[in-house]
């Protein structure tokens, strides 16, 4: 089935400096039981872009990056919650189901510009708030991690 093959795939190693690591409950790894991501990477994966009000934005923002469907099925996650880590050292519990059905992504792009840490990047956790008004609640806003380092997936 899909998820065999899913399970086989190796991982690229990333040449570049490592932006992202995912670790915890995954399948597919690169370097010590977790997976590191350079932007070139995450990049080169299928990428989706929205435009969406935020609370740390001025008006509607385009955001661009992988969803985190892509990402985690590409190193076969398996788990129900994910703890994100943050350059400034914040944490966040992200609930899967939720950032996987909604579209959520791991933005590496605001308004087609890379984004910078001092601006909240170089990643940053977004949902299409405008999309889905259910979204548009303070345990969403939470999740939505920017200066995005590290992701923990938890059985």
């Amino acid at each position: 089935g899909a998820s065999q093959s899913a399970a086989a795939q190796e991982l690229a190693k990333p040449t570049g400096e490592v932006v992202l690591t995912i670790d915890g409950a995954i399948a597919n790894t690169n370097v010590d039981g977790r997976a590191d991501f350079d932007m070139a990477m995450l990049m080169a994966m299928p990428s989706a872009r929205f435009r969406t009000v935020t609370p740390w934005t001025d008006g509607a923002t385009e955001f661009e990056g992988v969803t985190i469907k892509d990402l985690f099925a590409a190193v076969g996650a398996s788990g129900k919650a994910v703890k994100a880590s943050a350059l400034n050292d914040y944490i966040a519990d992200v609930d899967l189901e939720t950032a996987v059905s909604s579209g959520a992504i791991i933005a590496y792009r605001i308004n087609g510009a890379e984004i910078s840490v001092r601006d909240k990047g170089p990643l940053w956790i977004m949902f299409p708030f405008d999309d889905k008004p259910q979204l548009r609640a303070e345990t969403i806003y939470s999740q939505s991690v920017w200066q995005l380092r590290k992701m923990t997936l938890l059985k």
